[in-house]
Order: structure tokens, then sequence, then C-alpha cells
């Protein structure tokens, strides 16, 4: 696991609430860390092939790690906020309901919700959500980098957004080895995690 330390205290305090905003988009928005270790988990129980098993479990554990560091960024980006700089940065609607607890939302308020990820029980249904999940974490991380410039906060970000292309690529090579073991005929006929092939013709 991974602890990030956010050293510069003396930025203004407006900032530094705006930046825990947007950093914790990345911990329960509909693209973050929550969501992606929770879907790459759920899918590997019925994944029929343990080398793309192995890949969901190794992605999964690592979106746990990437979650420690958001909320290690926000969590330091807060800590010394007074009520009336929590006020002033737009934090005192989340400090009402958490104080400076730690809580799986979007940036926007929106709660964390299961709804926004899915295991389908299909392996080519599920790695393409796996890749369009990285890419669109990948994209909120760009957004992110574009409203932020403290480099001790993006500096963090750009690791984690470059893990995004890591694992979009691993999930790329895990969708050819579901491919190269079906029968290219079969590829939307034949489910192999829930048929049994001797079904198949």
């Amino acid at each position: 696991m991974f602890f990030y330390v956010v050293k510069n205290a003396r930025k203004p305090s407006k900032i530094k609430g705006l930046r825990a905003l947007y950093t914790l988009l990345k911990f329960g928005g509909p693209d973050g860390e929550l969501g992606a270790s929770l879907r790459y988990f759920s899918q590997r129980y019925t994944m029929p092939y343990n080398e793309v098993i192995g890949t969901l479990t190794d992605i999964a554990t690592e979106e746990f790690a990437h979650m420690e560091i958001v909320c290690a960024i926000v969590h330091q980006l807060t800590r010394n906020l007074t009520p009336e700089q929590l006020e002033k940065s737009g934090f005192d609607k989340y400090y009402v309901d958490h104080t400076l607890a730690l809580w799986p939302q979007a940036a926007s308020g929106t709660p964390w919700s299961a709804t926004t990820f899915q295991s389908k029980g299909d392996p080519i249904t599920d790695l393409h959500e796996d890749m369009a999940a990285e890419q669109k974490a990948r994209t909120t991380y760009d957004n992110i980098l574009r409203l932020i410039k403290d480099p001790e906060v993006c500096d963090p970000i750009r690791f984690l957004r470059e893990r995004e292309i890591v694992h979009y690529q691993r999930f790329g090579e895990s969708l050819r080895i579901v491919q190269d073991k079906l029968d290219s005929k079969n590829f939307y006929a034949f489910n192999p995690e829930f048929d049994h092939k001797s079904c198949c013709k």
C-alpha cells in the first residue's frame, strides 16, 4: 500500500478545499477507485480462464491501494481547515454530513453506488466494461490535472493516471486471451462463464 504526504500546508484554504473536492471524485465518483476495485473482484469469480482471473485479482488489489492514495490526499488537504475555511472552499456541505471523515461520493455530492459498475458474467462483456472503465478513469484524471496545478497533488495524480493506461492494456491482453480460447464463430453465441462446452455446436 502507498501513503502520499501533501507537504505544503501554506496554500490558500479555498484552493485546498476545492482540490479535495476534485480528488474526492476519484474515491467515490462514478469512475473512481472504489468502483474499479469492486468491479474487478466481483468479475473474477466466474471468469473461466486462470490468466484472466489473475489479471482481475492483481488490478483489483492495486485499485484498493489507489484508494489509499486518494483518501490520503483528501485527508491531508482538509484536516486543518477551520469552519470558515470549509465554507469558503465549498467543502461545508460535505462537512455537515461527515465532518472530515472520508466517505465515498462524487465531487458533485452524489453518493457512491454499486450501480456505477457491472458484473455481467460474460468474459467478453466484462472485459469491454473493464477497458471502458479504465479509459473513463484516465479521462477523469486528465480533468483533475486541468484544474489542479500544485505539483504535490499533481504528481501522485499523474502516477495514478499512468496506471489506468497500463490497466487498459492488460485488459486488452486479457480480451485477446479469451478470444483465442473461444472459437471465433462463437464469440457471441457461447458464454464459457455459463454454457457447457458440450452444448456448443
